[in-house]
């Protein structure tokens, strides 16, 4: 990613909005949005964020018989280059120093040391470190934090930038509209 600040997302983002307030039926400009600041090289994420999304599909109840469009929208609609690889030495490399950190970390509980060294969370801030990107992410700062590593303790550890889902549209300048034909409805 060049150009401008760069934004890459955290599974957190695509669940929350899925589920709450960008709703693929309530607001569709929020998907559309991120695939046209992907295509200009703003916003992406990771291999291993798309594997979380995907997953939920397989995990949802099957006697329902619902499709999980998340898992749908990460498959079927967005370019294959939106969820960036990992396998980058510097990405590697900056992992590798991320969980040394917190395994030094005395604060935090083995459990909460293993979660982080396996989930995508690591992986996606030192993707960010790796490329001078911003980490997207609903989690806060929790100095105190012991039995969850949050990501933006990791970020301010290792100089990583990190914003919630709406400071990234604000500078985005996304904005959310009725279109012409619903604003002729009033």
């Amino acid at each position: 990613m060049s150009g401008s600040k760069g934004y890459v997302l955290d599974a957190n983002v695509f669940i929350e909005a899925k589920n709450r307030y960008y709703r693929f039926k309530l607001c569709p400009g929020y998907w559309k949005a991120l695939i046209t600041h992907h295509g200009n090289n703003r916003v992406c994420s990771i291999d291993r964020v798309r594997d979380e999304l995907i997953v939920r599909k397989s995990d949802r109840d099957e006697s329902k018989k619902e499709p999980d469009a998340l898992s749908d929208w990460a498959k079927d609609s967005v370019p294959e280059t939106f969820f960036m690889q990992t396998q980058d030495q510097a990405v590697i490399d900056a992992f590798q120093q991320m969980v040394t950190w917190v395994d030094s970390q005395t604060q935090f509980t083995a459990d909460a040391k293993a979660e982080f060294a396996s989930a995508a969370d690591g992986w996606l801030i030192a993707f960010a470190k790796a490329n001078n990107l911003t980490v997207v992410t609903h989690e806060v700062y929790n100095r105190d934090a012991r039995r969850r590593v949050p990501m933006p303790n990791v970020c301010v550890e290792f100089d990583v930038d990190y914003v919630d889902t709406f400071k990234m549209l604000e500078d985005l300048k996304v904005k959310f509209i009725l279109s012409p034909k619903q604003q002729r409805r009033k």
